[in-house]
C-alpha cells in the first residue's frame, strides 16, 4: 500500500508506508557534465536479460548501486556507489552520484554500459546514467507522477517504466549511447475500476515476459495486471488481456519461473502471494489462489518476490513483519510450498535482488537505511548473514552488477 500525491517533492502515500528512520553517510561525488540527451539511432537487440543477471562467478569486487528518495528527510543525495565482495559478501561504500532526483528504483541496460533511475517526484522522470564515467546522459519525463519502477526490454531499444500515482505507464526509446528519447507511449489503467480503499489505479510494475513476446503491468490500485503487445518499431503499447486479483489484494510485483508458464505474485494490500498459469502465446495470465507470506497475524506488506535462477526457491521480502520468506517451488513451477522466515537484520526491506551469479541476496532496508546481504545456498535455498548491514541512507533499491 504504497500511493497518493503530493507537490512536486512532498512524500506520497507511497513512500509514508516506509517513512525514514534512518540514516546513513557515503560522500557526494558531483555527476560530470551531461552530453546531449537525444536518443540517436536504436542499437541490434541484445539478448534476453532476467531480474537476477547473467551467469558470472566471483572475480574481484564488483559495483552495487543503490536507489533513495534525495527528497526525504534523512535521505540521499543521489544514487549511491558501493562495491560488493562476491565471495564475502562485504560491501564497501564509494561516495554518490548526484545530479539524479529520488531515484527509488534502477535498473540496467542489457549490455551494462547504462544505469537507468526513475525520479519518483509529482513531475516523474527517468534518467540515464552511463556507467564508463558515470555522465548523467540527461532525463525524459514519464507524462505521469510517481513512477516507481522500470525495466528494460530484453532488445535494449525500449525503457518501460510504471507511474504510481497516476496509474500509468510510459515507453521510451534508448539510443545507441544508451540516452533516452521522447517518449512514444504513455497508457492509463482507466479499467476496471479501483478496488476496495483505492481512489484511483497505481501501476506499480512493468516488465517484459521471459520470451519477450509481451510486457506485463501490475497495478495495486486495480487489483489487475494488465498484458501488452510492444510494438517494437514504434515503442507502441496494445493490451491483449487483463487478469484480475481477489478484489483488495493490491498486487504489487510479479517474477516468473525460469520455464516461462508460471509467475508469482506478491499482493501487498491483503498480505498474500499467488502462483499465476502463464500462456505465452496469447500473453494471458490466470492468477490463483492467495497464499500465506509467514508474517503470521501483525500488519505487513509483501514487496517484492524472486525466484532462483533454477527455478527451485523464491524469496519473499515483508515489510512490516521484517523477514525474507522462503519458498520451495514444485511441481515444474506451479506450486509455492513457505519454508519458513528469516529476519532480514533490518527495518521495512523494500526491495530484494540476487547478485549476477545468484550466489547473493542484497534487501534494501527502507526504514533502518541499511542493506543487508545473505549467501543463498544453492542446495537447500538457505540464507546465511554475509557480515554486517551496510549503512545507506533511505536504502530503497540495491542493483548489483
Amino acid at each position: 500500500m504504497d500511493g497518493g500525491a503530493g507537490v512536486s517533492r512532498g512524500w506520497s502515500r507511497r513512500r509514508f508506508v516506509g517513512a525514514v528512520t534512518g540514516v546513513a553517510a557515503v560522500a557526494g561525488i558531483p555527476a560530470p557534465a551531461a552530453p546531449p540527451s537525444a536518443a540517436d539511432a536504436p542499437p541490434a537487440p541484445e539478448p534476453a536479460a532476467r531480474e537476477r543477471g547473467p551467469a558470472r562467478g566471483p572475480s574481484g569486487p564488483r559495483p552495487l548501486y543503490l536507489g533513495t528518495y534525495t527528497s526525504a528527510a534523512g535521505g540521499g543525495r543521489g544514487i549511491g556507489l558501493a562495491l560488493y565482495d562476491p565471495a564475502s559478501g562485504a560491501v564497501t561504500g564509494r561516495g554518490t552520484l548526484t545530479g539524479v532526483a529520488d531515484p527509488s528504483y534502477l535498473a540496467v541496460h542489457p549490455d551494462g554500459r547504462t544505469l537507468y533511475a526513475v525520479d519518483e517526484s509529482q513531475d516523474g522522470a527517468v534518467t540515464a546514467v552511463r556507467l564508463a564515467d558515470r555522465a548523467v546522459l540527461g532525463a525524459r519525463a514519464t507524462g505521469g507522477a510517481g513512477p516507481c519502477h522500470l525495466s528494460v526490454h530484453p532488445g535494449g531499444r525500449w525503457l518501460l517504466s510504471a507511474n504510481y500515482q497516476s496509474g500509468s505507464v510510459a515507453v521510451h526509446p534508448i539510443g545507441r549511447s544508451g540516452a533516452l528519447g521522447e517518449r512514444t507511449d504513455l497508457v492509463t489503467h482507466s479499467s476496471p475500476p479501483p478496488g476496495p480503499g483505492q481512489q484511483g489505479p497505481h501501476a506499480h510494475q512493468i516488465v517484459t515476459s521471459p520470451d519477450g513476446g509481451h510486457v506485463l503491468a501490475v497495478d495495486l490500485g486495480t487489483d489487475t495486471v494488465y498484458t501488452y503487445r510492444l510494438d517494437t518499431r514504434t515503442g507502441r503499447l496494445t493490451e491483449v488481456s487483463q487478469a484480475h486479483a481477489r478484489p483488495g489484494a493490491g498486487p504489487r510485483h510479479l517474477t516468473f519461473h525460469p520455464g516461462g508458464r508460471y509467475a508469482y505474485l506478491a499482493n501487498e494490500v491483503d498480505d498474500t502471494v499467488t502462483v499465476c498459469a502463464y500462456d505465452p502465446p496469447t500473453g494471458r495470465l490466470a492468477i490463483g489462489e492467495p497464499q500465506a507470506t509467514g508474517a503470521g497475524e501483525g500488519t505487513n506488506y509483501p514487496a517484492q518476490i524472486l525466484v532462483t535462477a533454477d527455478g527451485r526457491f523464491a524469496f519473499l521480502a515483508n515489510r512490516g513483519h521484517n523477514t525474507l520468506g522462503r519458498y520451495a517451488v514444485e511441481a515444474g513451477g506451479s506450486r509455492l510450498r513457505l519454508l519458513g522466515t528469516v529476519p532480514v537484520a533490518g527495518d521495512f526491506p523494500r526491495q530484494i535482488a540476487f547478485s549476477p551469479d545468484g550466489a547473493l541476496l542484497f534487501a534494501a532496508n527502507q526504514k533502518s537505511g541499511t542493506v543487508t546481504v545473505f549467501r543463498v545456498d544453492g542446495a537447500d535455498g538457505t540464507l546465511r548473514l554475509a557480515g554486517e548491514p551496510f549503512a545507506s541512507p533511505v536504502a530503497v533499491c540495491a542493483l548489483p552488477l
